[in-house]
Order: C-alpha cells, then sequence, then structure tokens
C-alpha cells in the first residue's frame, strides 16, 4: 500500500476551503490535469463523483463515494477506477478563525510492473496539483486577504 501526504496552511477559514474541495465539478477550471469533473450524486452527508484526469500522459478516470463531515473532513472510498484499492481524506483544521491546514491524505494499491510504478507518480503529481490549485482558487474566490477579514 502506498501512501501520499500533502498539506498546507492557507490563510482562509475551515468552512471555506471545505467548500471549496466540496465543489468537484469546478475542478477542471483550476487543477492542472483535470478534464472532467461530475457529480453523480448527492445528498446532505454524501457526495459520489467521478474525476477525469489527464497528466504526465496517462489519461485516467475514477469514481469516488465520499462522506462529508463539514467543515472538518472529507472521506473518500473507491467506487471504480484502475486502482486495486484507493481510500483517502481531505481534514480541515481550523487553527485561527480565518485560518486553516488544509491535508490531503490518499492510500492506494496497485497492480504490479511498470504501468503501476507510473501510476504512482501520477497519482503523486495528481495530488501536488490538488492542494496547489486548491490553494490558488482560495485566492481567486475569496481574495488575497479574505482569511484576514
Amino acid at each position: 500500500m502506498t501512501q501520499i501526504q500533502r498539506s498546507a496552511l492557507v490563510a482562509f477559514s475551515d468552512q471555506q476551503m471545505f467548500e471549496l474541495v466540496n465543489d468537484i465539478e469546478a475542478y477542471p477550471q483550476y487543477m492542472d490535469g483535470c478534464i472532467g469533473a461530475e457529480v453523480l450524486e448527492r445528498d446532505e452527508n454524501t457526495l459520489v463523483a467521478r474525476l477525469d484526469l489527464n497528466k504526465l500522459g496517462m489519461r485516467y478516470s475514477f469514481t469516488t463515494r465520499n462522506q462529508l463531515t463539514p467543515p472538518v473532513l472529507m472521506e473518500m472510498q473507491l467506487v471504480e477506477g484502475p486502482f486495486r484499492r484507493l481510500t483517502g481524506n481531505w481534514s480541515f483544521l481550523s487553527l485561527t478563525e480565518g485560518a486553516c491546514k488544509v491535508s490531503l491524505k490518499l492510500e492506494f494499491e496497485l497492480s504490479g510492473g511498470l504501468v503501476a510504478k507510473a501510476a504512482g507518480r501520477w497519482l503523486d503529481a495528481v495530488a501536488n496539483d490538488l492542494v496547489d490549485g486548491l490553494c490558488q482558487r482560495a485566492k481567486w474566490v475569496y481574495g488575497p486577504a479574505a482569511g484576514q477579514r
């Protein structure tokens, strides 16, 4: 099992950052390599969504079921995709009224071979893009000083 963890300290509230992560349909607007995003099901506590990604010359689609605990946690479970197993979560730790720590943790298992190694590098690059893109999106949506109000 391979694990990827990324985090960032941001000058925005946990609620603001949770809302950005939960706005999956907007991912293609700001996430490098995301060529499609569709919410398949949504209710108060659960979201099922498919992401279509093209990164490092490889194109994959996968669907996750996300259990929502606003504004602190979003837990992801693989429904369909190229992984033997994929789980993860976004967590949002409030530091002050206008700042939080955003963390992304992914655990995955792939089939053996060169394709699996390439897919592992691919998912690592995707995780970087998700966190970096989210931080940039927050500045664009909320303004550079929104967390300082």
